[in-house]
């Protein structure tokens, strides 16, 4: 199993499989609330390998901490439902993953989301995250496993299709594995010119 700093990249990762509730309140205002991330649950196949993807407990400890977040529709950065710093998106690390509380604004945006989710034509939570830190286990190397042990987290998203495909050009053309082997190629030859140059001067 190997660690490795990632590169600034913004991955979006769908949890399809993970409910949404809402919660009418007094007056007419609407919460949703659900888990954004499940700790050590694994993905479906993701990338060109298809390795699957886990997030260990703690990953967006210190993300939530110094940064804000926000809650978007279908990733739209024009369709703010919520943020983090004006208190309309609460978000909690217990031990079952990463929970979200959102206040839906009343708005046409926020009121055409209730309804999308109310009526369960959304069931689904997308979200956009950058790794800093990871691990992977390629001892089986028809089930590889990325654990992304720290990531900076940008915002959560109701989704009704998933927001990352694991098949097509959007996925080969960012696909983690094949960074990390080939920053990992990278890193092999990079020694073995060091220790040729050394051998030289011997």
């Amino acid at each position: 199993m190997t660690k490795k700093l990632m590169e600034t990249v913004t991955e979006l990762r769908d949890m399809p499989s993970l409910s949404v509730e809402i919660r009418e309140e007094a007056g007419g205002s609407a919460t949703v609330a659900g888990y954004a991330v499940k700790w050590e649950m694994k993905s479906h196949p993701l990338g060109w390998d298809s390795f699957r993807e886990q997030f260990r407990r703690g990953a967006f400890t210190e993300s939530l901490g110094k940064d804000n977040q926000f809650a978007l529709w279908s990733h739209d950065t024009r369709t703010i439902l919520g943020s983090k710093d004006n208190g309309t998106l609460r978000l909690y690390e217990d031990d079952i993953g990463l929970r979200f509380e959102l206040d839906l604004p009343d708005t046409p945006n926020g009121q055409n989301a209730y309804g999308a989710i109310k009526r369960g034509d959304v069931k689904g939570v997308s979200f956009g995250f950058r790794a800093k830190k990871q691990e992977w286990d390629e001892r089986d190397p028809d089930n590889i496993i990325r654990t992304i042990t720290q990531a900076d987290l940008f915002e959560i998203s109701p989704v009704a299709f998933p927001a990352y495909p694991d098949s097509g050009v959007a996925a080969r053309s960012n696909d983690p594995f094949q960074q990390y082997l080939n920053e990992r190629k990278q890193a092999q030859e990079a020694e073995l010119r060091q220790r040729l140059i050394a051998f030289t001067y011997l």
